[in-house]
């Protein structure tokens, strides 16, 4: 949870409690500041808690936890890179409801096969608490927007790039077969002299070294990487190769499940990738939606509550016999559909935000939906129809916008985390 420096300098003015006698007095130790971010801080209390939650997950998959200076050092970085985002996203006027939130946890405890009651129950077993399992969720929630906005929007994919994918030998292996990854990255930061660059490069290969020696993978990246998914032992989750950039998306496709990369230098400095798993092969028959919609973003100028108010006022427009397709061009802020009348055309529900899915496959054939929120802002939208089909050249393309986006997405996130890190001021107090 965000501290803001009023919140801690209250309890400071109230002071330690004493003892009733005076023959022993009990000091109590306050919560303490361990950093500085920008216009805020994290507390000790923050890094505790956090660290707790780091260490159970670490010890759930039986991977053996590093050294505590070296996890307390990569949480407090972890907590400084997430709390940077979080005030861009207040600053930006990003707000979580409490509506929304609840459907969140919602859909958390069932993709866990729980009940919400049974969800909060595991986690007081975990020692954990379900108003702070809230927060963790908002806080992911907002940085989600904020990425978003900052990154997702920037990221374009050209007719040419997508021609020259499918063209491409990795085009068509990309399309039948998945890898789950792993990544250890040495960062380099931008303007790195030769003498750090080369210190990063050893560093990597004496990681290398120990790998190929049977050292412990997540271990090693829970202690030494400096990725977005170190605290997850490295763990990428499901990536096409042609996600990646090159060379790994050739590198990859060679090697056996277990087996990882030699180091590669990339923007963002050193990576090894390891290949935990394969999976895919074969044509499949899948549902595809023809679908149109209007997005309203929140911004400085309009903010969340107005942007729900436009987006009701063009529903109820709609519904009153308004035409779609040009109050879609009139209000639309989807610059890849509004000149379109809002038309995403033929497309696979598995390529949508889940908001934007689960409200899309709720709503029948030729029917409207009520407004409704997504990370890129609040939307109204019309299924035009429904069809099943095989790996036909428009689902290829879609697949092949698809991976090239996510390419890019991950380098550029990398690159703007670690901008937004250089330029923010951060004093660590421990």
């Amino acid at each position: 949870m965000k501290t803001k420096l009023s919140n801690f300098v209250r309890p400071l003015l109230v002071g330690a409690l004493l003892a009733a006698t005076a023959a022993q007095a009990e000091v109590r130790p306050l919560d303490r500041v361990v950093a500085i971010v920008d216009n805020d801080v994290i507390m000790q209390s923050q890094l505790d808690t956090r660290l707790r939650e780091v260490q159970q997950t670490i010890a759930k998959r039986g991977a053996e936890l590093p050294p505590e200076h070296v996890l307390t050092q990569q949480v407090l970085e972890r907590l400084i890179i997430e709390n940077i985002q979080l005030q861009i996203g207040e600053r930006s006027g990003i707000r979580i409801g409490d509506e929304e939130l609840n459907q969140a946890i919602g859909t958390i405890a069932q993709r866990n096969g729980m009940s919400v009651e049974q969800f909060r129950s595991a986690l007081a077993a975990d020692g954990l608490s379900f108003a702070d399992a809230r927060d963790q969720v908002a806080r992911e929630m907002i940085i989600s927007r904020v990425r978003q906005r900052r990154v997702a929007e920037r990221v374009q994919v050209s007719d040419q790039e997508v021609q020259n994918f499918l063209a491409s030998d990795m085009g068509k292996m990309q399309l039948s077969e998945e890898f789950r990854l792993a990544n250890i990255l040495i960062p380099v930061s931008d303007g790195a002299s030769p003498q750090e660059i080369q210190a990063a490069e050893s560093q990597t290969r004496d990681l290398y070294q120990q790998l190929k020696q049977g050292a412990d993978f997540a271990q090693l990246a829970i202690a030494r990487s400096a990725s977005e998914t170190a605290l997850e032992g490295g763990d990428m989750g499901w990536r096409k190769a042609g996600q990646l950039p090159a060379p790994f998306d050739a590198m990859i496709s060679a090697l056996p499940v277990g087996e990882i990369t030699e180091p590669v230098r990339t923007p963002g400095g050193f990576i090894i990738l390891k290949v935990l798993e394969k999976r895919g092969g074969g044509n499949q028959v899948r549902d595809e939606v023809s679908v149109r919609h209007i997005l309203i973003k929140p911004s400085e100028i309009r903010s969340e509550a107005e942007a729900k108010r436009l987006a009701e006022r063009l529903y109820e427009r709609i519904k009153s016999g308004e035409d779609f397709g040009e109050l879609a061009k009139s209000y639309s802020e989807d610059p890849g559909s509004a000149l379109n009348g809002g038309t995403l055309e033929w497309i696979d529900p598995n390529a949508l935000v889940p908001e934007f899915r689960e409200v899309m496959n709720s709503t029948p054939a030729g029917e409207l939906s009520k407004p409704f929120k997504s990370p890129y802002g609040w939307h109204v939208l019309e299924v035009l129809g429904r069809r099943a089909t095989d790996n036909s050249t428009q689902f290829r393309e879609q697949q092949a916008i698809s991976v090239l986006r996510n390419r890019k997405y991950d380098e550029e996130l990398q690159t703007w985390l670690r901008q937004i890190r250089d330029e923010a001021y951060v004093e660590i107090k421990i």
